[in-house]
Order: structure tokens, then C-alpha cells, then sequence
């Protein structure tokens, strides 16, 4: 079915053997999709055409020793020839859902200022941006991966 959204779980691994192109930034590795889907706080909703995966909206909910939970939105990403059809929107809509029914306060992302997608999908869906120029920092902790 074209356009199928469906949050996967523990056992849905096969649902990760089919993926288009450009769904994800390197090729899926089964031993991380197993890792990946066997965590209760890791959570991934996928968009479907005829059984492969065209769409896709990974998070991660946490909680905090002061704070209710979260939901981090790790990353949208649409193949081309399925974008303008709703499907990032009803992925981000699932896991906003989700979070939901985590208890999660609150959810939140971010996105390169150039990425004029994004920034529309994510006021659409009723997103704000906060006041003032966030600072972001990146720990590189091992050596960078071959692409394979």
C-alpha cells in the first residue's frame, strides 16, 4: 500500500530489509536495526510503498531526575520522488503521537537553517522556534566510519 505510516518494534526487523535509496544516510546494518528496535526508548515510524520503505522519523525519548520526558527527533528523511505527499508529516505526526503516549511534556528537533524543508514541515506541524541562536557541539569520540 502506498503511503502506509506504521511505528515499528521489537520483531519488525524485515520491515528494514527493503529500504528506497536516500531513506537513510548510510546503508541499514541488521545487527543496529535489532539493537536499534529491541529499545523501549528508541522509536522509528516508517512510510511504506508496495512492502519498501520510502520515508522514515527516528526519535528517542529520555527523561531527566528533574524534568517529565522528552522526545528527541533524531531525523525526517523522505525519498524525492515520494516528497510533497504528506508522508514527513504523518511520520512526525506518529512519533509526536507516540511521545503522547509516553507522557512526554514536550518534543523537539533540529535542522540546518538551509534545510527550507524541514523548517516548513516542522511549523507545520506546529513547531516554534525558540528565541535566540542555539549553540551546537559535536564530541567526535572514536574515529569517523568508512562509508561503506
Amino acid at each position: 500500500m502506498e503511503g502506509e505510516v506504521r511505528l515499528l518494534g521489537p520483531g519488525d526487523d524485515a520491515v528494514l530489509g527493503a529500504v528506497a535509496a536516500e531513506v537513510f544516510d548510510r546503508p541499514v546494518r541488521p545487527e543496529l536495526v535489532a539493537e536499534f528496535l529491541a529499545s523501549p526508548n528508541h522509536h522509528i515510524a516508517v512510510a511504506l510503498d508496495n512492502g519498501v520503505v520510502v520515508g522514515m522519523a527516528s526519535a528517542l525519548h529520555y527523561v531527566h531526575p528533574d524534568k517529565p520526558a522528552q522526545m528527541w527527533i533524531n531525523e525526517v528523511g523522505v525519498v524525492p520522488g515520494h516528497r510533497g505527499r504528506g508522508l514527513g508529516r504523518r511520520l512526525l505526526d506518529a512519533l509526536l503521537e507516540a511521545a503522547r503516549g509516553l507522557g512526554c511534556r514536550e518534543a523537539w528537533v533540529l535542522t540546518e537553517r538551509d534545510n527550507a524543508g524541514a523548517i516548513r514541515l516542522y511549523a507545520a506541524a506546529g513547531g516554534r522556534e525558540p528565541a535566540g541562536e542555539p549553540a551546537i557541539f559535536s564530541f567526535a569520540l572514536a574515529a569517523p566510519e568508512a562509508a561503506p
